[in-house]
């Protein structure tokens, strides 16, 4: 069982643990392996969850953020089709060699992704959401029934309880399907509110540590990771401190003549306001790309501004699906388009987001010991399944792995 714990950075857990929250985890990381791998960047959601359940980067899965501009169709578009996904998924692989599947994720903007290739139906793989739980049916997702079957009612897309059911369900499901692969990814809801070491973030790391012991207790092999970390991007004051791309675009090349896009761009922006610290842009035909570059780079709060072919090389991305520049901030400034642009109604604490190199380093947990890797590797968060699968030693059960 791979966990894709949403924006978790490593020290909340190392926090939680710390604080005796997490005695489950304690007593996995003393037993298993506690390692750090680096995430995708843009460090967002998809591109992350479709790296981990590929095993690839995005320059061959294609899917390099959760909001893009296609070119082809003229339209700034969200990346949640599969339409736009260029490699199978390690379910659908695994499926075909006849393993039984079960895939649960928070947002239901993933599930089609995730559940690409996968049949359905009575006695395939089971792949739904949380938030849309109540709607499964078992044609679309091999289940129905779930409010019963955990006892929980639908949960608000915007709260830990979203996560919370995908571990109930995920326990529910362990015991009765017993798979043979589960993926459970959450929400960062939580993360996006709190700091490490919060009594929020504490209480939030204490729920999964209970659902974890309990899935191992149904026989799972753990390996935890996240998809990104989470940085504070805020002033002193708690405003949101903001590079504004668009308007200081508008200034340098031409009012409207720059299309800027934030690929954090998701249907649920209440939390970061589509605010992050990765963006593209796409300049007009003639546009000194070099001059523009260097102006960027020079702002403070620019962690680096590259050329699509550098951006594409350095961060193993798809060259027809980013713009002409690539812009990067630091650990705490995020990026927007316009001030004007951005509803930030519904940022009730001090902005909190990511998807720079800042928040790049993840855990990578084994609740069993694992072989020992290469020191030359480089590794990744989309490694877990390989770490699960291929270097996991567990343990002999009368004769028999278990």
């Amino acid at each position: 069982m791979v966990v894709c714990i949403d924006g978790s950075e490593p020290d909340y857990i190392e926090q939680a643990v710390a604080a005796g929250a997490m005695p489950f985890t304690a007593g996995m990381i003393a037993r298993g392996a506690d390692l750090r791998a680096e995430s995708v960047v843009p460090s967002f959601t998809n591109p992350n969850n479709l790296s981990i359940v590929t095993g690839q980067p995005p320059s061959v899965h294609g899917i390099c953020g959760n909001f893009f501009y296609d070119r082809d169709a003229d339209a700034e578009v969200m990346m949640n089709d599969p339409a736009f996904l260029r490699a199978p998924t390690i379910f659908a692989a695994f499926e075909q060699a006849g393993a039984r599947i079960v895939v649960i994720t928070a947002k239901d903007k993933l599930r089609r992704l995730l559940g690409h290739g996968l049949a359905h139906g009575a006695g395939g793989s089971i792949c739904f959401s949380a938030e849309k739980a109540d709607e499964a049916t078992v044609a679309e997702n091999g289940v129905e029934g779930l409010l019963q079957l955990t006892g929980l009612p639908v949960p608000s897309v915007y709260s830990a309880d979203l996560s919370e059911f995908v571990f109930a369900a995920g326990a529910k499901l362990m015991e009765r399907e017993q798979p043979d692969l589960m993926y459970l990814s959450t929400t960062d809801y939580i993360q996006h509110k709190f700091a490490p070491g919060t009594d929020g973030a504490n209480a939030f790391y204490q729920m999964m540590d209970g659902y974890w012991a309990a899935l191992e207790d149904l026989g799972a092999t753990l390996v935890l990771t996240a998809d990104h970390g989470m940085s504070a991007k805020h002033d002193a004051s708690g405003e949101p401190d903001v590079i504004y791309l668009q308007d200081v675009l508008d200034e340098l090349v031409g009012e409207g003549a720059v299309r800027v896009i934030l690929p954090i761009t998701d249907p649920y922006v209440a939390h970061h306001g589509a605010l992050g610290s990765f963006a593209t842009a796409y300049l007009p035909d003639g546009a000194d790309v070099q001059a523009v570059i260097r102006a960027l780079a020079a702002i403070d709060g620019m962690d680096a501004v590259l050329t699509r072919t550098e951006a594409c090389a350095r961060f193993e991305l798809p060259e027809d699906r980013v713009g002409d520049i690539v812009i990067v901030s630091t650990e705490h400034k995020a990026l927007g388009t316009s001030a004007a642009r951005h509803d930030l109604s519904g940022l009730d604490v001090p902005l909190r987001s990511h998807g720079g190199l800042t928040e790049q380093v993840v855990p990578l947990i084994s609740s069993v010991p694992i072989a020992a890797i290469a020191p030359e590797h480089r590794l990744r968060n989309y490694d877990a399944f390989h770490v699960g699968l291929n270097l996991a030693h567990r343990p002999v059960v009368a004769g028999k792995v278990a």
